[in-house]
């Protein structure tokens, strides 16, 4: 069985042209909400960072820790995830993560202490962190690789989104409240989305058909030992470390180097968002229109000049801060959507679900490198402002340099497969 047989459901011209079906609709728009609420999760630890540490009395250092301990637990459970992860039902793995996944953020909601925080963290990063790969497994299997940039861009639109709606809402909620409330809220989203899975959701289980080895011990071994994956692993770790470097102090470097205060800290994730939300479905019609690659390429060269210019940046207007972070999230997303499409071309079909679980795990444990080893470069002064930012952005820019050149090889590999020059 190929890749295309599993994906035959919308793969043939009269469904090129008509697009996806109403279930189609639904099942994007229900991975994109559950992505939703777990990006909000992990992303809503930024902007609450300049709030968290005064009210728990903890330093930067101790801060970056919490956001690693969500990376670290979750790169963990995706490794221990993987030798199963192609042995049941995407939908019922999906449910059973998803139901851990919020219980965990319940203990964030109650914690009263960072040492509470900290254990709500690492047991939300253990169920949570499977989730995104368990996502893009479902999305591999039901759509075919020309619709893949689409949907991802659809998917994606959850990060921007999490901005829109969830970022703001959760810093009025905190301002207004307390930072406790905004994981309560994510407690009642996932709630509801693991209600709308369970009801609603067909089984996706094409690939239990497939020919696999029993032992998920020697699953794992062969997934990660299979020599076409190596290279996707690479750029997966190296894609991620960037991005977890500037992420969680973020706003931190927002309110005290460039000079934005926090009342107005919620507009800049709110315009940012907006503007990805429409650019994210249109980097992935670009991505299956121009291809995965060329578009890569230009969300390397946009990312790397932005990056640049944001962790120099020093006192400026709020207009000047909201325009940079558009056109450098317009470039993160311009990496991201094509990559991921990228990326869940390169394995078999029976492997899937255990390649995706390591790529997650790889991802979330660089990530959570990245967030230590910034934390370890920057300083904090005594009236809050960090130092060394801008090192931060040097680093971020040569892995994105590091990747522009690995993902050619890799889309080189994929396109030979596909019998077609670039895909």
């Amino acid at each position: 069985m190929t890749d295309q047989t599993l994906a035959a459901p919308i793969d043939d011209q009269q469904e090129r042209q008509r697009g996806f079906t109403r279930y189609q609709s639904l099942l994007v728009a229900l991975l994109a909400f559950a992505q939703f609420t777990i990006i909000l999760d992990f992303i809503i630890m930024s902007p609450l960072g300049a709030i968290l540490m005064p009210s728990l009395n903890i330093t930067a250092g101790q801060f970056g820790v919490a956001v690693s301990a969500y990376a670290f637990s979750a790169g963990f459970s995706g490794i221990l995830a993987a030798g199963f992860a192609d042995r049941f039902d995407r939908k019922r793995l999906l449910l059973f993560f998803y139901v851990g996944f919020t219980l965990g953020t319940m203990l964030c909601a109650v914690a009263q202490t960072y040492q509470v925080l900290l254990i709500g963290r690492i047991v939300t990063g253990l169920f949570g962190g499977v989730i995104g790969s368990i996502v893009l497994a479902i999305t591999t299997d039901l759509f075919p690789l020309h619709l893949r940039g689409r949907v991802m861009g659809f998917v994606q639109t959850a990060f921007a989104a999490s901005q829109v709606l969830g970022v703001p809402a959760g810093l009025f909620l905190a301002n207004h409240w307390n930072w406790h409330v905004c994981f309560i809220a994510i407690v009642g989203l996932s709630i509801a989305a693991i209600a709308v899975i369970a009801f609603a959701m067909e089984p996706v289980d094409a690939h239990l058909k497939l020919k696999q080895d029993k032992n998920p011990f020697r699953h794992l071994v062969a997934t990660i030992g299979e020599p076409r994956y190596t290279l996707a692993f690479v750029v997966t770790t190296l894609l991620a470390t960037g991005g977890y470097m500037l992420m969680p102090f973020s706003s931190a470097f927002t309110v005290n180097n460039i000079g934005i205060d926090l009342e107005h800290l919620p507009t800049i994730y709110l315009v940012s968002g907006l503007f990805s939300i429409i650019t994210g479905p249109l980097v992935g019609r670009a991505s299956d229109a121009f291809g995965k690659y060329p578009t890569f390429v230009f969300g390397c060269a946009m990312t790397a000049v932005m990056v640049l210019i944001y962790t120099h940046l020093g006192h400026v207007s709020l207009v000047t801060a909201i325009i940079v972070n558009v056109l450098m999230f317009v470039g993160i997303f311009s990496r991201m959507i094509p990559s991921q499409a990228l990326m869940s071309a390169i394995p078999d079909p029976s492997q899937r679900g255990s390649f995706s679980a390591v790529s997650a795990s790889l991802q979330q444990l660089s990530g959570g490198l990245g967030s230590v080893f910034a934390a370890a470069i920057i300083s904090q002064q005594p009236d809050g402002s960090l130092l060394h930012f801008d090192r931060i952005g040097y680093v971020v820019v040569t892995t994105t340099i590091i990747t522009l050149v690995m993902m050619y090889f890799v889309q080189k590999s994929v396109a030979e497969r596909a019998g077609r020059s670039v895909v």
